[in-house]
């Protein structure tokens, strides 16, 4: 490792925003020659669906009209890299999607995300699943190669690079895992999160009223319209959803 490689990852661990982590990321893996990213992951995930595409964190610096086709019009379910990072942790080349398109292994879905990804020149890159210790959690990275490159060319970068390069996008995923997030649309007021921390604490309403200087119907006010930024229909869920996203009990927001 680099002492530009030991420089980058302190200033990563010290990134006080998602924003600020993905943009220092875009930038190093540029060096390495992977000039557009996609990282996603879920915490809403279950044996059929990844949960609602509206509580996916999706980064990505690809140009928005690759972006609506392959998320926004659902067209990453049928990937296989996609499908592969699901069920497993680690790095792994592209090249194993050509060998199985070669082998004639791949289905009629599968074949039109090859098609489409050829046509926005993604054809070469690395996917990186992340490991997770909840079977309801999961993480993944896309890492495409500059056009023109080939992947044997990609494949020599990871055989010199590799455990940098991983070393990169793990710090990068835990970093994301501990920063706030707030989706379109669900961001909370101070006066709503700090009535959801209360409640977290185990607070009484009667107690966060006394302790916020507001009456009860007030608070109820707040937490009312926390679960409907939330999206959800019980303040419980307010709490855990507010939780998985580090919107509370956190400096700044």
């Amino acid at each position: 490792m680099t002492p530009d490689d030991r420089a980058h990852l302190l200033a990563l661990t010290n990134a006080d925003s998602i924003e600020t982590a993905w943009s220092m990321h875009v930038a190093r893996m540029a060096d390495f020659g992977f000039d557009r990213l996609l990282y996603g992951f879920t915490r809403y995930r279950t044996p059929t669906s990844l949960g609602d595409p509206n509580d996916f964190l999706v980064l990505t610096n690809h140009r928005p009209a690759y972006t609506r086709e392959f998320i926004g019009n659902g067209l990453y379910r049928h990937s296989p890299m996609v499908r592969w990072a699901l069920e497993n942790d680690g790095p792994r080349s592209w090249a194993v999607t050509s060998e199985a398109l070669a082998r004639g292994a791949l289905n009629e879905d599968a074949r039109r995300v090859i098609a489409f990804n050829a046509a926005q020149q993604v054809t070469a890159g690395y996917t990186i699943g992340f490991k997770s210790l909840s079977h309801r959690a999961k993480g993944a990275i896309a890492l495409t190669a500059r056009p023109g490159m080939s992947q044997d060319e990609v494949d020599r970068i990871w055989a010199a690079h590799g455990d940098t390069l991983l070393l990169h996008n793990n710090v990068l995923h835990l970093r994301i895992l501990t920063l706030p997030y707030i989706p379109p649309d669900q961001s909370l007021t101070p006066r709503q999160r700090e009535a959801l921390e209360w409640v977290g604490d185990g607070k009484t309403m009667q107690d966060i009223a006394q302790i916020m200087g507001l009456t009860q119907a007030t608070v109820e006010k707040h937490l009312r319209r926390a679960r409907d930024t939330l999206n959800v229909e019980t303040t419980a869920q307010a709490v855990a959803k507010a939780t998985f996203l580090n919107q509370m009990f956190t400096l700044g927001i």
